[in-house]
């Protein structure tokens, strides 16, 4: 719409709203705020930690405890109980927290006109058809409509992912469906003005701004659960039909041999507590705390405890482009002058580095037209370069500000070089001339135009040119070769400037005439250091490295290739294609894509949900505004914590503080770590409660007594269980951890070879227990139940400890090196034998488990027997480790 139409149907004018209509709005449309997503509150917290069919089963074994008149069983599983709530809530607790220090708050001020006066409010009381004045520096406070605007560029990368400024307008018009990054007549709330001045009226505040609307997108994207947390929900589920199922079934034994009712339900609540890992909620919260821990280490700050996981199992990171793979920092990499190609060493805004050509460094001697170029970059220039607590940083322009950095590489230095040639006048930017100039006076007096701008309009307005052989008129057929060259620049993803020196205007608005062509500098945000080599690690753990970027195409594949991202078989898709595709189609589209351009939230969405649907588990790097919604729906939303919009931080999982791309690489490895280290807990959890099962079901057939009483299978799974159990958590990386194949996304926490050796060494301890119990009963001591429970409860804990060694991996513990290589599962099984002493010695303490004293060759029978299913383990991880090993 024309402005003045623009106007008339917001009901304002160009002096802006009176203070009084402007309070009137105010009430109706609210206060021009974001809406935030809600926290989560303490009580949902804790809400978190007893939603599981696991604590209902052990809520109901010690309320059947507690009306069978054992309290002191019931106040056992509940101390349990309790215990597990308290240490899920802490770690989550705190991991939620630690994220606050780093979200930022939004723009705070707004320069308004009201009453046709210019005043500053707060942001907050904006209102559409407010007038806002706003310049260089500043962020944008709502979206708005131009009316009026001097050589406006601002940066939106943070709304559309674009890495270079927009250049904005207000005498175009736009058609409708005209996608946002060229909406040139456009301001947007989130983004920052980096040249220029301009008024505009406020079209939407809040909610109803692009920024809140993609809020309310994300905000639609439902919180799915992490591989984990699925994997332990329907273990969770199993365990307790199992546990179930099998009380039924020794229930009806029991009382088919005649037993009473209170010791028919003391077996079966015996089973329920057996059949369930009471450890392994705290293990596992402990096991990814820290996995929190180690990454915090590394600089990978970690929101909700499930995400450590889930990125140790990504197949696919779909990555954003600006600020992630690349530096987010303009950098000139080549400089076209007199028929040379040069090139600059160093990246980013630090001005280290060398001009070379051919891979000798260049110094500027004397005049020249290479001095000339360094000249134009340095003083038709309004950017600043200052070294900051956190490095280089940039002030107005980034391309201004890549020039700058060029320039003192060169060994030209803007301060110095206004000495010389004091400034005497300038021709800002305009987007309608797409070009700027500097009037400088010279030693001689007389005066200089230093231009920069868009190559074919610097090109046409050039009569003459600098070359090998000095100053020549500059022809068509010339013009044609410089466009070629510029053209095969800009395929390389450069954005080329060019540069030229010409005559001062006469008059005031006019265009520098005669202008010289000088040569191009191409621009480009840079790879970040280290990336390329990341990919590459990823690619060798079998993850697939995607990018999404707002981006033109032509610069994302070129940055693409120079990452390594798009290789054989690989494609380039555009947004309009993803928008456009079928799921069909757009199946076909994310298995070969490995560059998206273009890419619209939507269309970031629809990416991740195909990749979800194929079976993917992906993680979704971003910073921006944009991609809030991708970092939500995916299953590990990862954000920069330094650059990230705080919409992104809030929504993300894992931020990184450092935004380095390496830091996702070591994320990743931690990941690992923790999901090797909970299948090796899980493994020997249920090894052990398994051969507790089999040790009652075993029992119950053949008609001996209750072997264990169900306090005492609550100290074996609290002490026995899970103090070697928190070792295993502890275990260091496995070599080669970073070399394998992601795991498949369908399985679960049990392989098929996992299953049959946990029930092998479940049958092992189930027989050597029973065996002691057997023993106890007709040989030891006269044969009194007690001390045959005592027998079967000290064998059973000690052949649980002594499979340690079998959990700790296919490789044998049979060296010392080997043993020390987790101190802590030395330390856990010194500590158990202690604490297991100590049961049978304690006389409080017996009197409560229903044991008693051992004499000292009943211990040698306990070890003997304990000893087996750890003997049999290792001989068989050395004969696996021998048959694997070549031959010499």
């Amino acid at each position: 719409m024309p402005v003045a139409e623009v106007l008339g149907a917001l009901d304002s004018a160009e002096r802006g709203l009176t203070e009084r209509e402007a309070e009137a709005r105010l009430e109706r449309s609210g206060p021009n705020d974001l809406p935030q997503p809600a926290s989560p509150s303490i009580w949902s917290i804790l809400l978190d930690q007893v939603r599981s069919i696991v604590v209902l089963l052990l809520a109901v074994a010690a309320v059947v405890s507690l009306l069978m008149g054992d309290a002191i069983d019931a106040a056992a599983i509940a101390a349990v109980l309790i215990l597990n709530v308290l240490i899920g809530f802490v770690t989550e607790l705190r991991a939620r927290r630690a994220i606050t220090g780093l979200l930022a708050l939004q723009a705070p001020h707004a320069t308004v006109v009201r009453d046709g006066e210019v005043r500053e409010i707060d942001a907050r009381e904006l209102v559409p058809g407010d007038v806002i004045a706003i310049e260089a520096g500043q962020a944008v406070p709502a979206d708005a409509r131009l009316i009026r605007a001097t050589a406006l560029r601002s940066v939106e990368s943070a709304l559309t992912g674009e890495s270079l400024p927009a250049d904005k307008s207000d005498d175009v018009q736009l058609p409708a469906d005209t996608p946002l990054p060229a909406r040139e007549t456009m301001l947007y709330q989130g983004t920052t003005v980096v040249g220029g001045g301009a008024r505009a009226v406020v079209v939407a505040t809040g909610a109803a701004t692009e920024v809140g609307r993609i809020g309310e997108l994300t905000s639609s994207v439902a919180v799915t659960q992490t591989p984990l947390e699925r994997n332990l929900d329907s273990l969770g589920s199993r365990l307790a039909l199992a546990a179930i199922a099998i009380a039924i079934i020794i229930a009806v034994f029991a009382l088919l041999q005649g037993e009473p009712l209170a010791t028919v339900l003391q077996t079966g609540i015996a089973v329920a507590i057996a059949a369930v890992p009471e450890g392994l909620p705290a293990v596992v919260t402990i096991a990814m705390a820290v996995g929190v821990r180690r990454m915090a280490r590394r600089r990978a700050l970690v929101r909700r405890l499930p995400a450590v996981e889930s990125l140790g199992s990504t197949t696919v990171i779909c990555t954003d482009k600006t600020g992630t793979l690349t530096a987010g920092e303009q950098t000139a990499v080549i400089v076209w002058v007199a028929d040379r190609e040069l090139t600059f060493t160093g990246s980013g805004y630090a001005p280290e580095g060398d001009l070379v050509e051919e891979g000798v460094p260049v110094h500027l001697n004397g005049e020249g037209p290479l001095r000339d170029v360094f000249r134009v970059a340095a003083l038709a220039n309004h950017a600043e370069v200052t070294r900051g607590d956190e490095g280089w940083e940039a002030h107005g322009d980034p391309t201004d500000a890549a020039l700058l950095v060029a320039a003192r590489k060169a060994g030209i230095e803007r301060a110095r070089e206004l000495e010389a040639l004091p400034q005497i006048g300038e021709l800002p930017f305009d987007s309608e001339y797409m070009l700027m100039a500097s009037y400088n006076r010279r030693a001689d007096g007389s005066s200089v135009a230093f231009v920069k701008g868009a190559p074919r309009k610097i090109i046409d307005a050039s009569t003459t040119m600098t070359g090998g052989h000095g100053v020549t008129p500059l022809d068509d057929a010339t013009r044609e070769e410089l466009l070629r060259r510029n053209g095969a620049l800009a395929e390389q993803g450069l954005r080329v400037i060019a540069l030229a020196i010409g005559a001062v205007p006469s008059s005031e608005g006019e265009l520098p005439s005669e202008l010289t062509f000088l040569g191009f500098v191409g621009i480009v945000d840079p790879p970040a250091p280290g990336v390329k080599e990341t990919i590459a690690r990823f690619r060798e753990a079998g993850i697939r490295t995607a990018m999404l970027t707002g981006d033109q195409r032509l610069t994302a594949e070129s940055i693409a290739r120079s990452l390594g991202l798009l290789g054989p078989g690989d494609i380039s898709v555009d947004g309009a294609e993803v928008e456009r595709a079928s799921e069909a189609e757009l199946a076909s589209l994310v298995e070969h894509g490995a560059v998206f351009s273009r890419m619209s939230p939507e269309s970031k969405l629809r990416v991740i949900a195909a990749l979800q649907r194929s079976g993917e588990i992906v993680a979704m790097l971003g910073d921006g505004v944009n991609d809030a919604a991708a970092l939500q729906r995916a299953d590990i939303g990862v954000a920069m914590g330094r650059r990230g919009t705080d919409v992104a931080k809030q929504v993300a999982g894992i931020v990184l503080q450092d935004d380095r791309f390496q830091t996702v690489a070591a994320a990743v490895e931690e990941g690992r770590v923790v999901f090797a280290n909970i299948r090796k807990f899980v493994y020997y959890l249920f090894s052990c409660n398994a051969g507790e099962l089999l040790v009652l079901v075993g029992a119950g057939v053949a008609g001996l007594p209750l072997v264990l009483l169900p306090l005492q299978i609550l100290w074996l799974n609290l002490v026995t269980d899970t103090l070697p159990a928190l070792a295993l958590a502890l275990e260091p990386a496995e070599p080669g951890i970073m070399r394998r194949s992601p795991r498949s996304p369908r399985s679960g926490l049990f392989s098929a070879g996992m299953l049959r050796s946990i029930i092998f060494y479940a049958a092992l301890i189930a027989g050597c227990t029973l065996a002691a119990f057997v023993w106890g009963l007709r040989v030891a001591d006269g044969g009194s139940a007690r001390h045959a429970t005592t027998l079967s409860f000290m064998t059973l804990a000690l052949a649980q400890l002594f499979h340690l060694g079998n959990a700790r991996g296919i490789l044998p513990v049979t060296t010392l090196r080997r043993a020390l290589a987790n101190p802590y599962a030395i330390g856990a099984v010194a500590v158990t034998i202690l604490l297991q002493i100590f049961a049978v010695s304690y006389a409080p303490l017996t009197r409560v488990l229903g044991v008693r004293p051992l004499a000292m060759g009943e211990w040698l029978v306990v070890f003997l027997l304990a000893i087996i299913p750890a003997v049999v383990g290792q001989l068989l991880r050395i004969r696996h480790s021998r048959s694997r090993a070549p031959a010499s």
